[in-house]
């Protein structure tokens, strides 16, 4: 599994291309989420996420995803649960203090981050919503864009000058 995450963030430029592509293809199926319903479709799509996403980024399911954000290293990987950066505690050669076996995810993300042209000063990573722990973060995706599409079209409207 170790392998599967390092090999993820060596080749974070191409696990983001697929990364974006699926996200993209999950918004078109929008309709689709809706007609079945977000709440069915919520434990099966979780299911597959997490065989894809726990294969390939050792996903832990926070169900608000900050892959893209960092480098293709999931922060919920850290031992210390630390999701906005790394502690003091990482050694000199880039490992983890609890797991000295390890490499800190954060030193990977950063890597990850370098591979993928990102801006490294950009570092606002959000506190992990616990309610959220269990469910599949590209439903979660789906709905924000949802939401972001209607308050849009609230906003249009409202500015549209009434006859």
């Amino acid at each position: 599994m170790y392998l599967l995450r390092r090999f993820s963030v060596n080749h974070a430029r191409g696990m983001m291309r697929i990364y974006n592509t699926l996200e993209k293809g999950l918004i078109v199926l929008q309709p689709l989420w809706q007609k079945i319903g977000y709440e069915r479709a919520e434990k099966p799509v979780a299911l597959i996420e997490k065989g894809v996403k726990g294969l390939l980024f050792d996903c832990q399911m926070c169900g608000q995803c900050a892959l893209s954000d960092t480098g293709m290293s999931c922060p919920m990987n850290c031992p210390k649960q630390l999701r906005n950066g790394p502690c003091g505690g990482v050694r000199e050669n880039g490992h983890c203090e609890v797991k000295p076996e390890m490499r800190c995810v954060w030193v990977e993300a950063y890597r990850g981050r370098g591979l993928l042209g990102t801006d490294q000063s950009k570092e606002v990573f959000h506190e992990v919503d616990y309610q959220k722990i269990g469910q599949s973060s590209w439903l979660n995706v789906v709905k924000k864009h949802q939401a972001e599409q209607a308050a849009a079209a609230e906003e249009k409207s409202t500015k549209q000058p009434k006859a």
